[in-house]
């Protein structure tokens, strides 16, 4: 058999990135993620190059009005085909580079209320528990006192806020402000991230961190605790 290529592995992931931005059906997704890593490419590297792009893509043409929900909806069920692939092979990996010491760390996750996006949220996720932390996935469209009772019933200490449209980022000052109406900011971290969030703008709504991307986001967490 011959050696696959860079324009084999380009080639690869030029085709799930379409087929996450089309919306094509599970079975096509999935075939395209097993071609994309059987040309060579590491299973991060297919979701930040690849997987996170054609959402951030689908996320411009929403607001743009190209797109509506249905299309967001089917990208998003293409792009979690591909994730149920890459999710385990992420974990994987990165539990090689070392877990956590200590008893597990709780960090809730989830995209902001208003925003259905949930991949890069998924692959925090997976790379924080690659690193031992207890993650509790609150998923996507998430209610502002959802995550209050991860702080206050499920004893989460550490809240990555993720939104990937412009509409949603204020929603991330809703949740730190419902925290501290809670009586409960004290008690939690809150980091921020998604496409459109800067650091200025997590300073601006009294975060306490922002990670750009899923592995600066595992190496703040670890520096927080």
């Amino acid at each position: 058999m011959a050696a696959t290529t860079t324009a084999d592995k380009e080639g690869a992931t030029r085709r799930l990135y379409e087929a996450v931005l089309n919306g094509e059906a599970p079975g096509v997704t999935e075939a395209a993620t097993r071609a994309a890593l059987g040309a060579g490419a590491r299973p991060a590297d297919v979701v930040s190059g690849c997987l996170i792009p054609a959402m951030v893509e689908a996320g411009r043409l929403f607001e743009i009005c190209e797109y509506f929900v249905p299309e967001l909806l089917i990208s998003a069920r293409a792009m979690k085909s591909a994730m149920a692939i890459l999710k385990p092979l992420i974990v994987s990996e990165v539990s090689t580079e070392g877990s956590t010491a200590n008893a597990p760390v709780k960090v809730a996750v989830g995209t902001v209320k208003g925003d259905i996006h949930d991949i890069g949220k998924s692959l925090v996720g997976a790379m924080l528990e690659g690193y031992g932390f207890d993650v509790i996935d609150l998923g996507a469209d998430v209610p502002v006192e959802k995550f209050v009772e991860a702080v206050r019933d499920r004893g989460a200490t550490i809240i990555g806020l993720s939104a990937l449209l412009t509409t949603t980022m204020p929603r991330m000052k809703d949740v730190i402000d419902a925290l501290v109406g809670a009586g409960v900011r004290g008690k939690v971290k809150v980091i921020v991230g998604g496409a459109p969030v800067t650091d200025q703008f997590a300073k601006q709504i009294g975060a306490d961190g922002y990670a750009p991307d899923a592995s600066s986001a595992a190496r703040l967490v670890k520096s927080i605790i």
